[in-house]
């Protein structure tokens, strides 16, 4: 069974999730952007082993603590994609023009593709390539938990910004026909900002998803 948690971070209020396997209490956190300690002592009071740390892409919002937690716990950073490579090689700089104390750039110990699978205990993700709002953006999808992890591809009622390098709007919205509104209604969508919502909801009401 999949257990998580949302644990928004920063003045971005960006959506760090604690996803844990309920067996085995091995956990991961998606796209931990900020507030390395208080993401950490959340790990600590639920009892649970942080096991990797898993990013949908490379925006400093969402990676900002991931290096920090990654060698505090000695754990693998795993994702995105290859392409958004040059996301993280200017972190320092994205960090300093929005307003995030110092980041330094790092590699991940594993870039992912698209189809690939991740195991955290007993449970397996999905990884789905869902490039436009950048390029090496990907998804995690839990059959289990019938949960899919978004990040910046769709939010309730709106969709990703396409107006950052090598952002594309006509790419985002395919990835988001192809891998999302393939799923069914009843699968429940955490994305990177905001509330929860579902896919059918979005289907039915998503303004930027219509026609």
């Amino acid at each position: 069974m999949m257990k998580f948690k949302i644990l928004p971070v920063t003045h971005y209020q960006q959506n760090c999730s604690l996803i844990w396997c309920n067996t085995t209490k091995q956990a991961a956190l998606i796209d931990p952007g900020g507030e390395a300690a208080r993401l950490l002592r959340e790990v600590d009071e639920l009892g649970l082993k942080l096991e990797m740390v898993l990013l949908t892409h490379g925006h400093v919002d969402h990676v900002a603590a991931a290096s920090q937690i990654a060698e505090q716990r000695q754990v693998p950073i795993i994702g995105p994609h290859e392409a958004d490579a040059f996301w993280l090689e200017i972190l320092p700089q994205h960090a300093e023009k929005l307003g995030f104390p110092p980041t330094d750039s790092f590699t991940p110990n594993r870039w992912l593709k698209d189809e690939e699978t991740i195991q955290l205990g007993t449970l397996h993700l999905r990884v789905r390539h869902t490039p436009g709002h950048t390029p090496g953006h990907v998804i995690f999808y839990s059959h289990v938990g019938n949960t899919v992890f978004v990040g910046d591809v769709l939010f309730q009622g709106s969709i990703g910004r396409t107006d950052f390098p090598q952002g594309d709007h006509a790419t985002l919205i395919d990835s988001i026909n192809r891998h999302l509104l393939s799923m069914d209604d009843d699968v429940t969508v955490v994305p990177g900002h905001g509330p929860t919502t579902t896919i059918g909801e979005e289907r039915r009401h998503n303004p930027f998803l219509q026609g």
